[in-house]
């Protein structure tokens, strides 16, 4: 589960003409910061606000030249110029990945970033051994949902109140989140729970989502 090199990176994740991937620097942070609040400054409150800190990049994120950490940060460039983000955590005892964050400049996100970006993770994923990937979406649009789905991420359900959002000047609430996974391996590696053991409830829900795996 080792973060590959921006350089593999390029390799494993293919993007549009005039756009490339870049590496985070301590000497770029602030950059990115200011950057984000431009982009996207709706996520000044909740999990992602975290974006907008120095110390946490800092503090947890990888930089290629340092010790390895488990959240890695990659700038999306566009004929030189940063035009976007994308970050992902591991989770090594288990060999997951989880997304946490992909904005994109609005003027790019008519690129259709995100369906590349997407695919790529699949390959990053399986370069680094993953056998599972997951993220969360927000309910306040779309987008985030229709791309997991293309890319062929299955809803599991949903975290009520996972989130926080200013929903308007000032007013700050908890937010339901959708969450979405992708296995990485084959079914015939994965125990399938014994119907015994599984409450009336849970049991019904388990049928919905991966009868059709059997």
């Amino acid at each position: 589960m080792k973060w590959p090199s921006i350089k593999e990176m390029g390799s494993l994740v293919p993007l549009p003409p005039g756009y490339s991937l870049g590496r985070l620097t301590p000497d770029n942070i602030a950059t990115l910061i200011a950057a984000i609040k431009r982009w996207h400054p709706d996520i000044a409150v909740g999990v992602a606000s975290c974006y907008m800190r120095e110390d946490f990049y800092l503090n947890r994120a990888y930089f290629e030249d340092q010790t390895e950490r488990d959240i890695l940060v990659i700038l999306l460039m566009f004929n030189g110029e940063m035009v976007g983000m994308w970050s992902f955590e591991r989770e090594l005892e288990a060999l997951a990945l989880y997304g946490r964050i992909l904005i994109i400049a609005p003027e790019h996100r008519g690129a259709k970033l995100s369906t590349y970006l997407l695919k790529g993770t699949d390959q990053l994923g399986r370069w680094m051994g993953a056998a599972f990937m997951y993220a969360m979406a927000t309910l306040k649009i779309p987008n985030v949902q229709r791309a997991l789905e293309t890319a062929g991420y299955r809803l599991l359900g949903f975290f009520p109140g996972y989130n926080r959002e200013e929903v308007a000047p000032g007013v700050v609430k908890r937010v339901y989140e959708a969450v979405y996974a992708k296995l990485l391996v084959p079914e015939n590696e994965v125990l399938r729970p014994d119907p015994k053991n599984l409450t009336p409830n849970s049991k019904v829900l388990f049928e919905l989502l991966f009868a059709e795996d059997v």
